[in-house]
C-alpha cells in the first residue's frame, strides 16, 4: 500500500557517515527500488509501471538518456529510473486544497525533498498579484493571462521560453515553432548547463554536436575511458554496457577526482553471478585533480606522437585538418606542468599510455566533470585530438561518447530548442509554415538570468524542469526571477521554482511519461531521442492523475492559439488533435526525420544519421575533422583554499531529491556535507564531523556562502572537495562560465572554509537550505 507524504521535513542535524562500499547495484539496489516504488505507488501499480519502462511497447524512462539495446530485459530499468517512475506515477496528489493550506512563503521555506514528496499536481493554479497563495484557475483563464502578458511586451525578446530535457520531441518542436512565430529565439534549455561545452567542441571539430558511438560500439571497444562521469549514480544502466564490453576483453580507465563504487565493481542484478560476485570494471583509476583533464590528454597526445607507428597517418592525411599546428602544441607539453595540473604520477600516466597504445578501438565517455569548467571546450577538443590521432572516429568500437543526462535533452536540441539556431534550420521552418523567424541570437540560461535581473526580460515560461534550483548563483537567480511580471511552469510535481515567483505566477499541470494521452483523434504517443541518436516512441499506460491535466503538446498548441490568434496560419488545433501531424511537419523540417511516422512505427524506432560515424564525412567549415591547438589551462589554487565540485548524491536525479542517503559514499540522513581529503582537512584544521561554512571566491569580490556543512573526511584528490547541488549552487558565480559555451563552471569553484556564523548550528543555515535539503520538523 502506498504511504502518505511527509507532513514535515525530516530532521538531519547529524548526517551519519560510514565506510563507502566498493560495488554498486546488486540486491541493495533492487530492495531500495522496490521499497521506494511501493511507498509511492503500492504493489499493483508498481508492477503495472515498472514492467513497461523502456520496453518497445511501453514508455521511455523519465530519467537518463542511456539507450536500450535491441533485446530488452523484463526489468529494463535501474534503481534511479525506478525512483523517477515511482515519483511520477505516485498515488499522492497536490490539490487546490493543498495550496489553500500552504502559502507561497511556507512553500519557500520547505526543502526540495519535501515539495517533491507531496505528489502530482491536479489542477492549474494561479498566484495573482499581491496574493499570498496559489488558487485554482481554469485553463482558459490561464492561457488568457499568459497571452495578456506576452502581447503587452515591448518586444518578443522580453519573453523567455525554457525547456527541460524531459520534454518530448513533439512538444519541443511546437514550443520552438511558437516562440519563433511569436518573434524570439529566447529558447534557453538545460543543455546550456550541461553538455553545451560538448556541442561547442564537437561541432567545431567533427561537424556534429553529438556522440559518434552506438551501444554496439561500446560492446566492441578495446579501451573505454570514462572521464568526469559517475555512471553508478547518474547513468546506472551504462554499467551493464561496460560489463559486456569487459566480458569481451575491453580495458577500462576511469578518470575522476573521486573513487566511485560503480566503476570499481558492478553487481548486475539481472544475473546470478552479478548478484553474488559482480564484475570489476576499472583496470586503471586515475584520480585526477579537478580541471586537469586537458593537461592529461595533451600529454598523452605528445607521447602518442613520439611513439613510432602510433599515429594513424592514413586517416590523418585523408580526413583531418590542422595537424601540424596541433602537433607543435602537443610537442610542447611539459611533464612537470602536467603532473602539477593532474595530481597524477608519471607511472600512472605511462600505464594509461600503454593501454592506449594497445588498443585499436578506443572510446572516450564523459559528462559534467569535463563540461563545467572555464576551459571545458578546449578540454573536449583535446579529447577529440586524442581520438583523431589514432583514427578512432568513424569505425566500429571507437568514437566520442558525451553521456547525456535527462531523457530527451538531446532530442529537444534536435527539434530546434536552441538560442543560436542554424540558418538552414530557420529557412526550412519558415518555408514549411510560412513564417519569418528572427535571425538574431536569443538568450541562453545564464544570459536569461541576467536579462531578468536587469529588467530586459519580463515573462518566464518553463516547459518542465526546476530552473531556480538547477541554475547557479542562487541568490542572484531568485532575485532575478522575482523581478519578472509573470512566471509560468509546466510541471507534474512541486519544486522550488514554484515558490520563487514573479509578480504573478501560474503552475500548469501536465501529463507525465507514464500517463495515457488521449486526444480527439484517439490515443497518442510521443517520441524521444537517446544519448546515441536513437529515436523511439513512448506510450504511457496509466490513467492520468487528474482529468484536469493537459499534455505538453496540447498546452503549447492552446497557448499559441491564445497568443497568436487568427493571424497564425499554423494548424495548432490539428496538432493537438493528432500528434502524427506534428511528426509529418518535423519530417519536412529536421534532417534525418524523413518519413517519420512510418519509421517510428517500427518497434525500437530508428537511428538518426551521423556523417562522421556512418561515412567518415565531417561537415565542418574545412570539410574535414579539425585538430585544434589551444593553450593548456587548469585551475590555480590560492593558499588555504580548495577546489570544489558540485555533484549528485545517489538519492538524487538532477535537482529531484528522492531521499537523504548517498549509499555509494557511505553517507546517510543528510545532504549538507562537504567531502575533503583527510590530509587537506588536517592542514586546514577541519576535523571529521565538524561543521563549517563554505565561502566561494571569485574575481567580483562578492561573498557567496553556503552555511552549516558537516565535514566528511573522504578520499578525494588532494586540493579538491565535493558537495551536493543544488545546496551548493549558491557558491557558483553567475559570471563564472565556460569560454565559448557559457556553461556555468560548477565543477571548479574556489572555496575557503570558515567557522559557522550561526553558533555552529548546522540547521540554522537558511540561505541555500531550502533549495534542496530538508529542514527540521516544526
Amino acid at each position: 500500500m502506498a504511504s502518505k507524504p511527509p507532513t514535515g521535513d525530516p530532521v538531519q542535524d547529524a548526517p551519519q557517515v560510514g565506510p563507502a562500499p566498493h560495488a554498486a547495484a546488486g540486491l541493495p539496489a533492487v530492495a531500495h527500488s522496490l521499497r521506494i516504488a511501493q511507498q509511492q505507488m503500492g504493489v499493483r501499480r508498481t508492477a503495472q509501471t515498472l514492467l513497461k519502462v523502456n520496453q518497445k511497447d511501453g514508455f521511455d524512462c523519465p530519467g537518463c538518456a542511456w539507450p536500450e539495446g535491441e533485446k530488452r530485459h523484463t526489468a529494463e530499468f535501474c534503481e534511479n529510473g525506478a525512483k523517477a517512475v515511482a515519483e511520477e506515477a505516485t498515488l499522492r496528489r497536490v490539490t487546490p486544497g493543498f495550496f489553500a493550506a500552504h502559502p507561497v512563503a511556507d512553500l519557500a521555506g520547505r526543502s526540495g525533498y519535501w515539495l517533491g514528496q507531496q505528489g502530482r499536481i491536479t489542477q492549474p493554479v494561479y498566484l495573482p498579484e499581491g496574493a499570498d497563495r496559489y488558487e485554482a484557475i481554469t485553463w482558459e483563464r490561464a492561457f488568457a493571462i499568459i497571452a495578456e502578458e506576452l502581447t503587452a511586451l515591448g518586444s518578443p525578446d522580453e519573453a523567455l521560453f525554457y525547456t527541460s530535457g524531459r520534454t518530448s520531441n513533439e512538444a519541443a518542436f511546437l514550443l520552438q515553432l511558437f516562440a519563433r512565430e511569436f518573434g524570439t529565439n529566447n529558447l534557453p534549455d538545460c543543455s546550456n548547463m550541461c553538455h553545451e561545452s560538448s556541442g561547442s567542441a564537437l561541432n567545431e571539430t567533427i561537424g556534429i554536436g553529438k556522440g559518434s558511438v552506438s551501444l554496439e560500439d561500446i560492446h566492441q571497444a578495446d579501451l573505454i575511458i570514462v572521464a568526469g562521469q559517475n555512471p553508478g549514480t547518474n547513468h546506472p544502466r551504462m554499467l551493464s554496457a561496460l560489463e559486456k564490453a569487459k566480458t569481451s576483453g575491453a580495458r577500462i580507465i576511469s578518470v575522476n577526482p573521486l573513487p566511485e563504487a560503480g566503476m570499481e565493481r558492478f553487481k548486475n542484478p539481472q544475473t546470478p553471478h552479478g548478484m553474488l560476485k559482480g564484475t570489476a570494471l576499472n583496470d586503471l583509476f586515475l584520480q585526477i585533480r579537478i580541471g586537469g583533464d586537458q593537461a592529461l590528454f595533451r600529454l598523452l597526445n605528445k607521447l602518442i606522437l613520439a611513439t613510432e607507428g602510433a599515429v594513424d597517418t592514413a586517416f590523418v592525411t585523408e580526413h583531418t585538418h590542422g595537424y601540424e599546428a596541433f602537433a607543435k602544441a602537443a610537442e610542447d607539453a611539459d611533464w612537470d606542468e602536467t603532473l602539477k595540473a593532474t595530481g597524477l604520477t608519471r607511472a600512472e600516466i605511462e600505464q594509461a599510455l600503454a593501454l592506449v597504445l594497445a588498443s585499436e578501438r578506443t572510446i572516450v565517455c564523459w559528462a559534467m566533470g569535463l563540461t563545467q569548467h572555464k576551459h571545458s571546450v578546449p578540454t573536449i577538443r583535446e579529447v577529440v585530438n586524442f581520438l583523431l590521432l589514432r583514427g578512432n572516429i568513424g569505425r566500429p568500437g571507437a568514437g566520442v561518447c558525451p553521456v547525456r543526462g535527462h531523457s530527451n535533452v538531446q532530442g529537444d536540441r534536435t527539434m530546434g530548442i536552441f538560442e543560436r539556431p542554424a540558418p538552414a534550420f530557420l529557412d526550412a521552418l519558415d518555408k514549411e509554415f510560412g513564417i519569418t523567424s528572427p535571425r538574431h541570437h536569443g538568450y541562453d540560461v545564464v544570459r536569461s538570468i541576467q536579462a531578468l535581473r536587469d529588467g530586459e526580460a519580463k515573462v518566464f515560461f518553463a516547459m518542465g524542469g526546476n530552473f531556480v534550483a538547477a541554475t547557479p548563483d542562487t541568490a542572484v537567480t531568485e532575485a532575478a526571477m522575482r523581478r519578472a511580471r509573470l512566471t509560468v511552469h509546466v510541471s507534474t510535481k512541486l519544486n522550488r521554482s514554484h515558490a520563487v515567483t514573479g509578480t504573478r505566477a501560474l503552475i500548469l499541470p501536465t501529463l507525465g511519461r507514464t500517463d495515457k494521452d488521449v486526444q480527439a483523434s484517439g490515443k497518442q504517443f510521443v517520441t524521444v531521442e537517446d544519448s546515441m541518436g536513437m529515436v523511439h516512441a513512448s506510450r504511457g499506460n496509466l490513467t492520468p492523475a487528474s482529468p484536469h491535466l493537459l499534455s505538453e503538446p496540447a498546452i503549447v498548441a492552446r497557448l499559441a492559439r491564445a497568443v497568436l490568434g487568427a493571424d497564425s496560419r499554423t494548424p495548432w488545433e490539428e496538432f493537438e488533435r493528432d500528434y502524427a501531424t506534428i511528426r509529418d511537419r518535423i519530417a519536412r523540417v529536421v534532417p534525418g526525420f524523413e518519413d517519420f511516422n512510418t519509421r517510428i512505427a517500427r518497434p525500437g524506432g530508428f537511428t538518426l544519421p551521423h556523417a562522421p560515424r556512418d561515412e567518415r564525412r565531417f561537415p565542418t567549415a574545412t570539410g574535414r575533422a579539425n585538430f585544434t591547438a589551444a593553450p593548456v589551462e587548469f585551475p590555480e589554487l590560492p593558499q588555504g583554499r580548495l577546489l570544489l565540485q558540485t555533484l549528485r548524491s545517489h538519492d538524487q536525479y538532477n535537482t529531484t531529491i528522492y531521499g537523504l542517503d548517498d549509499r555509494y559514499r557511505g553517507i546517510r540522513n543528510g545532504r549538507r556535507i562537504v567531502m575533503v581529503n583527510p590530509e587537506d582537512a588536517e592542514t586546514l584544521g577541519l576535523p571529521d564531523g565538524s561543521y563549517t561554512d563554505l565561502v566561494s571566491e571569485w574575481k567580483d569580490g562578492v561573498e557567496r556562502r553556503a552555511e552549516g556543512f558537516r565535514v566528511v573526511h573522504y578520499p578525494t584528490a588532494r586540493g579538491c572537495a565535493a558537495a551536493y547541488y543544488p545546496e551548493t549552487n549558491v557558491l557558483v558565480p553567475l559570471g563564472s562560465t565556460a569560454d565559448t559555451s557559457n556553461t556555468p563552471a560548477s565543477k571548479s569553484v574556489v572555496v575557503r572554509f570558515e567557522t559557522p556564523r550561526a553558533d555552529g548550528n548546522p540547521q540554522a543555515a537558511e540561505t541555500s537550505r531550502a533549495t534542496g535539503s530538508p529542514r527540521a520538523t516544526d
